[in-house]
């Protein structure tokens, strides 16, 4: 054997352990590889009943929110409603109620006025009465 055939089969050898020292990190990331794939399968699987649990979730929601919808209008309804009694109400009852407690206050205040004349012109009488018993 030639010094030349001694090198190609120690790089021959030298060769075959390099293959097979990256052939250990190559195999251990083929089962890694197939371990992400099988966890990627199971959460497909997994994520089917979720997405469709999901789905019904949204159209029940969907549909109580088109009945809560139609509560509001009603209850916009009978606001507006509501309002609309209050002002008649108010301005058919308020304004004659305005006007009797505007006549009463009239009344109260010319008996007053009058009360207080009365008294005042029996006090000057009754002061001139004495005026002249006393002069």
């Amino acid at each position: 054997m030639s010094a030349g055939a001694i090198a190609a089969l120690i790089a021959a050898g030298a060769f075959v352990v390099l293959v097979l020292l990256l052939a250990i990190p190559l195999f251990k990331l083929g089962k890694t590889l197939d371990e992400a794939t099988l966890a990627i399968r199971k959460t497909h699987e997994g994520a089917a009943p979720l997405l469709s649990q999901a789905q019904t979730t949204v159209a029940n929601v969907n549909s109580q929110l088109a009945e809560m919808e139609g509560i509001t209008k009603g209850v916009s309804s009978m606001t507006n409603n509501a309002a609309a009694l209050t002002s008649i109400v108010s301005s058919t009852v308020g304004s004659p109620l305005i006007k009797v407690a505007a006549f009463s206050y009239g009344v109260r205040s010319t008996i007053r006025r009058r009360q207080d004349s009365a008294a005042g012109s029996e006090a000057r009488r009754s002061r001139s009465g004495r005026n002249r018993r006393d002069g």
